[in-house]
């Protein structure tokens, strides 16, 4: 048997910025620091972050008054932006800047007067994070059978937003069936699906034409990851979502020859390496790296962390 690598695969700008943030904060203020969500969608991640002295937590209730709180990647609605202050938390916002310029994209059609349709996955947190952006009606719809599905009160003031880690075949569709719908309606094309999810799905496009079964290492709740399997099973190749080694079966590999591994923008490298290991272990004599799209993105960390040492 024979392993290809996926490139891209792995963490993104976005997924490496917040990792950094909640590190630094710990260094500048010391433990504990308070997390609003898992920072990024990966048990691994957030252990990792825990054992520093991480404390993750699902409501800011949760947060004793005055501590220090850092909001998740995802993003989070105005309305959590409004407990946190009335609590006196000292806010860290680790929200990917991709994810931000949905919300601005959202505050900018609500503002013209425009119901917002949001093109993603009901309660996902980023996706409520975007509908908590605009106050009003928000539409949220994942299939184009959601589309048909849409009534508005003025089809001719209307505009949609996408989430970022989406299947760009699918949301493609979902543009188009609104557009047939609402012929008046704005919104971003594709651009609004970040440059990491693009790029990680292209590459298994391609990789799926050498392999016979594909390996996204991935969290099962992460958006990114799951879109990954489908753009595998949907080119015809056997396709498995795996959180770790432990998760493989030495059936999967009975009549494949060739195997695929990529890695969702939340799935730490070692994690691949580790399945590497297991694999070659059960037959795998080489290794290779597809060429691919280099990722050159550095998102700044916040300068909000520095002020924590005051």
């Amino acid at each position: 048997m024979n392993v290809t690598l996926a490139q891209p695969r792995g963490f993104c700008a976005g997924v490496i910025r917040a990792i950094e943030i909640v590190e630094r904060v710990l260094e500048v203020h010391g433990p504990p620091v308070y997390v609003l969500h898992e920072i990024v969608h990966n048990r691994h991640v957030v252990e990792d972050l825990q054992a520093k002295g991480a404390i993750f937590v699902e409501t800011l209730d949760e947060v004793p008054q005055g501590s220090v709180a850092i909001f998740s990647a995802h993003g989070v609605a105005k309305a959590v932006v409004r407990q946190a202050e009335e609590l006196e938390l000292r806010v860290v916002d680790a929200t990917c800047p991709l994810v931000t310029k949905v919300h601005l994209q959202a505050q900018r059609y609500h503002k013209t007067g425009h119901e917002v349709v949001i093109v993603g996955h009901e309660g996902h947190p980023e996706v409520e994070g975007t509908r908590g952006q605009v106050s009003g009606r928000v539409h949220v719809v994942a299939t184009v059978e959601d589309v048909e599905r849409l009534e508005l009160d003025d089809p001719q003031r209307v505009s949609y937003v996408t989430q970022t880690t989406l299947s760009l075949d699918d949301t493609r569709d979902m543009i188009v069936a609104l557009k047939r719908r609402f012929p008046s309606i704005k919104g971003p094309e594709l651009s609004d699906i970040c440059y990491a999810t693009q790029n990680r799905q292209a590459a298994v496009q391609d990789l799926a034409n050498r392999v016979d079964v594909l390996l996204v290492v991935g969290a099962k709740n992460s958006s990114n990851s799951n879109r990954l399997r489908e753009v595998g099973e949907q080119r015809g190749v056997v396709s498995y979502l795996i959180q770790s080694a432990d998760d493989l079966q030495p059936d999967w590999f009975a009549r494949a020859a060739r195997i695929g591994i990529t890695a969702g923008a939340s799935a730490p490298e070692r994690l691949v390496q580790e399945v590497v290991e297991r694999l070659r272990g059960w037959g795998v004599d080489s290794v290779t790296e597809m060429n691919g799209q280099a990722e050159r993105t550095v998102f700044p960390l916040p300068a909000s962390i520095e002020e924590l040492k005051a």
